[in-house]
């Protein structure tokens, strides 16, 4: 029950962080603020409890230099078209996808919002965002 209300509470934050973003990017995936994408991960009790896919879509070399907390794949953002099974995801379950700047995950969350995934978000600033915020960056591989 417990598990549920968790999940129930990330889905609402990152559901709200979108009505005070400023909404749909270029065509109908979502922006996420880094900030927003922090509370939904230090809300979970765990990285695979976290409620969401969150997936780097930055090269393998940019992968290996580090990675946000919970990053629970990696999939060049050219390739997400043909890798997106890797993710693991229904439709109806929501991916937060972000790169170095958050150019690149734009491309991959409108790749996968036109593969019929309803709930994807790219993360503003991405990697670059993340930094400047302080937040922690640890190696590939490690969830936490």
């Amino acid at each position: 029950m417990l598990h549920r209300i968790v999940l129930a509470a990330i889905a609402l934050v990152l559901t709200l962080g979108l009505l005070w973003s400023s909404g749909a990017s270029a065509y109908h995936s979502y922006l996420l603020t880094v900030t927003q994408l922090k509370t939904g991960l230090d809300k979970a009790p765990n990285p695979a409890g976290k409620g969401f896919f969150l997936i780097d879509v930055r090269s393998p070399k940019e992968h290996a230099a580090g990675v946000i907390p919970g990053t629970d794949l990696n999939i060049d953002f050219r390739e997400i078209g043909a890798r997106h099974r890797e993710i693991g995801a229904k439709p109806e379950d929501h991916i937060v996808v972000y790169c170095q700047s958050g150019q690149r995950s734009n491309v991959a969350a409108e790749t996968l919002a036109d593969l019929g995934y309803q709930h994807v978000y790219n993360v503003r600033g991405s990697m670059n965002a993340w930094v400047e915020a302080g937040y922690s960056v640890v190696p590939a591989g490690r969830k936490e």
